[in-house]
């Protein structure tokens, strides 16, 4: 990617909004409805390049990720701490470029292990509502 484009794409707030929920595997209607707002408003925010510090907050609490990190999102962060992760594991930097997949969607995993413990707090509040 040419260094303009990544400028370019690492000042836009809604591309990096945008890029996470992808990430999160969810769609805009998943992340209107966290917002309590509709997925066109969603996608107009997506497409938003300016977005409020305060506005960001409330979208990256959403989305389950820090302000922090959603205002500082970049690919090529998420690549090189997943790179760092690898090299300091002993997998080789071959072994990355062989799986490819899991490079480009670091937050696969933790998307799964999120997915998990919400279906076990969605059958303990299906059980205490039973009970009541």
């Amino acid at each position: 990617m040419p260094e303009t484009t990544t400028n370019t794409l690492s000042l836009h707030r809604g591309r990096k909004v945008e890029r996470v929920r992808k990430l999160r595997g969810w769609t805009q209607s998943n992340l209107g409805d966290r917002l309590g707002t509709t997925k066109q408003a969603v996608s107009k925010l997506e497409q938003s390049e300016n977005i409020s510090d305060d506005k960001l907050k409330e979208v990256a609490k959403a989305l389950g990720v820090t302000f922090e990190g959603l205002r500082d999102f970049s690919e090529e962060k998420v690549l090189y701490n997943t790179n760092n992760f690898y090299e300091n594991s002993g997998v080789s930097a071959t072994n990355i470029a062989a799986n490819i997949e899991t490079v480009n969607n670091p937050l696969k995993e933790t998307i799964e292990m999120f997915e998990r413990q919400l279906e076990i707090v969605r059958k303990e509040l299906i059980d205490v509502l039973k009970s009541k």
